[in-house]
């Protein structure tokens, strides 16, 4: 399906990243992985991808604080393959805590990673996908890019800037060949969000099961974690022809979340 096409994910090392960038590459896209780690163990990632998909795969350590970076980052991609057709701006972290006792250097570090790294992204993507008039962007957003929660302040401005962004570059470059979309994930079943299930059940002393799902029922009406997967191959239907229409979209895949 994507044979000859090359790809970037930013934060492409671990959880929903990895999965669409292997699931580009098993559709036969060359990919460009992105993020922090052992150079050994980032080495031996991307040389499973090429032996595994048979496609071309670079990485890339880029701090996606950085702009200038960033920016040479996707010069390089263009360099190494030829053309970037597909970028997934993925990179995101996460701080908790009430609006007063928020951490203005937290706010800055989220606003950077979680927004302003995706416009920096696209910004040098651009060019050479109106050039070849054909390009996918997809932005991993959030049920919180739609809705709110609280104490997640910076998160949630963040992920409502990443849908506005989707719009006004999908209206920008309707005409290019460009299309441009959001994923706006409800729970996913990370290490992160296990671990939290662990600690509530040692707290309540209830089963694991009983408080994944008081964990589930708290935002989603589905008592159902979405998994990595299933998000990579709603990219992978982005990036297809059936749709090359569909620009400016945010795409819920939240269990109901946004819907209650």
């Amino acid at each position: 399906m994507l044979k000859g096409k090359n790809a970037l994910v930013t934060g492409s090392t671990s959880g929903i990243g990895l999965a669409i960038a292997r699931t580009l590459a098993k559709a036969g896209a060359n990919v460009t992985l992105n993020g922090l780690g052992d150079p050994a163990e980032t080495e031996k990632l991307r040389r499973t991808f090429e032996s595994e998909f048979r496609v071309e795969a670079a990485f890339s350590p880029a701090d996606m604080t950085k702009p200038a970076e960033i920016a040479a980052m996707i010069a390089e991609a263009e360099k190494r393959f030829g053309s970037l057709d597909i970028l997934v701006n993925n990179a995101g972290i996460q701080h908790v805590a009430p609006i007063d006792e928020f951490p203005p250097e937290r706010w800055d570090a989220v606003i950077a990673i979680n927004l302003s790294s995706a416009f920096h992204a696209t910004r040098a993507a651009v060019p050479g996908m109106k050039k070849r008039k054909w390009g996918r962007i997809i932005n991993i957003a959030s049920a919180h890019g739609l809705v709110a929660s609280a104490q997640k302040v910076a998160y949630v401005a963040a992920k409502h800037g990443i849908v506005g962004v989707t719009k006004s570059v999908a209206v920008e470059l309707a005409n290019d060949g460009i299309t441009c979309n959001a994923i706006c994930p409800g729970w996913v079943l990370t290490a992160l969000v296990q671990k939290q299930i662990e600690t509530r059940a040692k707290t309540s002393g209830k089963s694991v099961k009983e408080e994944e799902i008081g964990l589930l029922a708290e935002k989603q009406p589905m008592h159902e974690f979405t998994t990595p997967e299933s998000i990579a191959e709603l990219a992978l239907f982005l990036c297809g022809d059936a749709a090359r229409t569909i620009t400016g979209a945010s795409y819920t895949i939240d269990g109901g979340w946004t819907a209650a």
